[in-house]
């Protein structure tokens, strides 16, 4: 960043991650409670809730072909901003499994489209110091808290049908701080001298993109079930919003650190601890949930299982995926982690809960978490991995 417009260039930044984590805090933690209060079953919320992810696994990689082919990033996340908001408006009039169904998949399409590009404009407008990016996504992850732990408060005194009310608000603030990011940050990038069919056939990307898939869809229970899970042990929804909040708070202290953490420990033993911490984090929830002083702890774990991992793919992907396939690189990241990554882990763990139990949702979740780590000590060897 030039130095004379590095702060109001921050502030654009981390404006854009903060509304749309906001919305994402008041989706994630609280949508199956509204879906639930529609009268759906457990199986059908697990479908539903799939469906936003389901997207994730092609809409990235459209817009990113789009963008890294035109250059025209901020208005392909513009416009995609502006028709999610328009789509979910719909959920005001849907009723039924199918219209629901059908409004959740179209906004998440155009949703889905805009963090993966945004991440390439962040990075870019880095140059070369992308270990500050942790610096600018905390924001994201303020605005989640600020969202989870009100609307905790909220739902706990007001009606659920208060929620999408909020989430289209937030997602009013996404389109509005997209027109203050400055287009030329997104301008065409030099020809990359590897085709992506090579990129892609590298062992240790092909171990990354196995890796992130397996993260996210250990955190598919979490995402989907938490909320519902903590209820039925007798947590409040306050204290449930309490719980989501401390998790990314944990999340927030270690982007903070994280441009320090990256040069002194590297890549490689970061993701090596942050799967092993991932794994005991879905066990102490599988095992010890009638603890409030346990679940207190593993939520502070989410510092590692989604913040320390998320930071570290981020520059992975970004060391594998350059020149014109910056913005396929990070889709190929969001299509493949937190959709069909997430996807599998919502769907499966909605069967697990059905058929077996809730806890083994979790169990399974740990499982996921334990086979990254062994995965990354085997075939992940990038540099500043050591």
């Amino acid at each position: 960043m030039k130095s004379e417009k590095a702060p109001l260039l921050y502030w654009r930044l981390s404006g854009f991650y903060f509304f749309y984590f906001a919305s994402l805090g008041a989706l994630i933690p609280y949508w199956s409670l509204y879906l639930k209060d529609m009268g759906f079953s457990i199986r059908e919320i697990g479908e539903l809730m799939a469906l936003i992810l389901i997207t994730k696994i092609i809409a990235p990689n459209i817009w990113g072909w789009i963008a890294d082919h035109t250059g025209r990033r901020m208005l392909i996340i513009r416009i995609g901003s502006f028709l999610a908001a328009f789509i979910f408006a719909g959920i005001f009039f849907s009723h039924s499994f199918w219209s629901v169904a059908l409004v959740m998949l179209a906004f998440s399409f155009f949703w889905n489209a805009a963090l993966p590009q945004f991440e390439v404009t962040t990075l870019q407008h880095l140059e070369d110091q992308p270990h500050r990016y942790s610096s600018i996504r905390l924001w994201g992850s303020i605005g989640f808290i600020l969202a989870v732990a009100s609307l905790g408060y909220a739902l706990e005194y007001y009606s659920i049908s208060l929620l999408p009310l909020s989430i289209f608000g937030l997602m009013l603030g996404i389109l509005v701080m997209s027109f203050f990011v400055p287009e030329r940050a997104a301008a065409h990038m030099p020809l990359a001298q590897v085709k992506l069919k090579q990129i892609l056939l590298r062992p240790e990307v092909l171990a990354l993109i196995v890796v992130c898939f397996l993260s996210q869809a250990s955190h598919g229970a979490y995402y989907t079930f938490y909320t519902l899970y903590m209820e039925d042990y007798g947590y409040s929804r306050s204290v449930i919003g309490q719980l989501w909040a401390l998790g990314v708070i944990a999340e927030v202290l270690v982007f903070l650190v994280m441009h320090r953490l990256v040069p002194y420990f590297g890549l490689r033993k970061l993701f090596l601890v942050t799967f092993l911490l991932t794994a005991l984090r879905w066990l102490l929830i599988a095992v010890y949930a009638d603890s409030l002083t346990v679940m207190l702890f593993a939520q502070t774990l989410h510092a590692a299982s989604f913040g320390i991992f998320h930071a570290v793919a981020i520059q992975l992907f970004h060391q594998h995926f350059s020149g014109q396939h910056a913005g396929k690189g990070q889709a190929i990241y969001s299509s493949i982690s937190f959709g069909a990554g997430g996807a599998f882990g919502t769907y499966l763990s909605a069967i697990l809960w059905e058929t077996v139990s809730p806890e083994s949702s979790f169990w399974m979740s740990a499982m996921m978490g334990l086979a990254a780590f062994f995965v990354v000590l085997r075939w992940i060897h990038a540099k500043n991995a050591r």
